[in-house]
């Protein structure tokens, strides 16, 4: 620890009585963020029956991510702390410290069967914070000793500290590995996604993952409408993303669920005002566009991904709008789930 760093011990915060704080941390070089390091009691979240995915278990080693991106879906997941899913979300950051020795007690079960497990399908596992906390090793060696197959989704550039890792990992078990970026522009970057690795950096990382023989599957999202649909602007990406050696893409428009829609809606106001009433035309009450511009905008990718060689992806056509996960789970809650499917 930091000699800089300044330390309290648990201590009545909203919410935390669940989650078995030892501890609250913050360090300079972690300007305005709080890390709030727990005990965990299980690593493994199932997934319900009804969700229809190709994986029954996700891994979440933190809630909260200083990535601080405006549309981020998982915000909502921070309300049962009792903390807000605005600035608390980008700047509250539980960590699960001990969550790869419990991860490893999990999967010593005799009823574990290897089925696949899902990591980055809330919030990401490469954010800033893994620097210093190293967990995502312990995670990968634990997985790969249980000969467990295991996705990561993630934008991230730390991944590729552990490259090494993940190639030899992928020498005994399945391992597919993901990277999420929706735009190029480094203005909307700096805005929207204030927090991550800026685009260059993530088409370096495909790059890498790529040269190191993964077949890197990209998610496009969340396409913005009016501000990241157009061809132009979609057709640069894909071009871009062609380059750097992946073999297919899957892109959805936004979705605007719970404590995200006012989130994000308070950016348009600030920054793009004259868009507030187009996007309440395209969303009225709901978190979903109408079908009309979905089906506009599955036409525009097929049509760009032909262009690039970039193999679809298809996902699906919505997501329920009222999805009723146990919080404490840390479930998902987006199409960016879909990426694995």
């Amino acid at each position: 620890m930091d000699a800089e760093d300044t330390v309290s011990g648990p201590r009545p915060l909203p919410g935390f009585e669940r989650t078995g704080l030892v501890r609250s941390v913050q360090t300079p070089e972690f300007d305005g963020i709080t890390f709030h390091e727990v005990l965990c009691k299980s690593a493994l979240n199932k997934m319900p029956a009804e969700s229809n995915l190709p994986f029954k278990w996700t891994i979440n080693p933190m809630r909260g991510c200083s990535h601080a991106c405006r549309y981020c879906f998982a915000r909502g997941s921070h309300e049962y702390l009792d903390l807000d899913a605005g600035n608390d979300f980008d700047s509250q950051i539980v960590v699960k410290t001990n969550v790869a020795a419990i991860l490893r007690k999990e999967l010593a079960r005799r009823s574990w069967r290897r089925e696949q497990v899902a990591l980055g399908t809330n919030t990401d596992p490469y954010q800033r914070a893994e620097g210093r906390y190293r967990l995502m090793p312990g995670i990968i060696r634990t997985l790969t000793d249980a000969g467990t197959p295991f996705s990561i989704l993630t934008k991230g550039t730390l991944l590729r500290r552990d490259l090494p890792l993940l190639t030899l990992a992928a020498r005994q078990v399945d391992v597919s590995v993901a990277v999420s970026l929706a735009l190029l522009d480094p203005e909307l970057h700096r805005s929207l996604e204030p927090g991550t690795p800026t685009p260059r950096a993530r088409l370096d990382l495909i790059r890498a993952l790529a040269d190191a023989g993964f077949e890197v599957r990209v998610m496009v999202a969340p396409v913005l409408p009016y501000l990241t649909d157009s061809e132009r602007d979609l057709n640069a990406l894909f071009g871009a993303l062609a380059d750097a050696g992946a073999p297919a893409v899957t892109a959805f428009p936004l979705h605007l669920r719970g404590a995200t829609r006012g989130w994000f809606l308070n950016w348009l106001g600030e920054n793009h005002p004259a868009l507030l009433s187009r996007y309440r035309r395209l969303y009225g009450r709901g978190a979903n566009v109408t079908p009309e511009y979905s089906a506009w905008l599955r036409s525009r990718v097929a049509s760009l991904t032909e262009r690039h060689g970039l193999g679809p992806r298809p996902a699906p056509e919505r997501i329920p709008e009222n999805p009723s996960p146990d919080p404490a789970a840390d479930a998902p809650r987006s199409d960016q789930l879909a990426l694995f499917a």
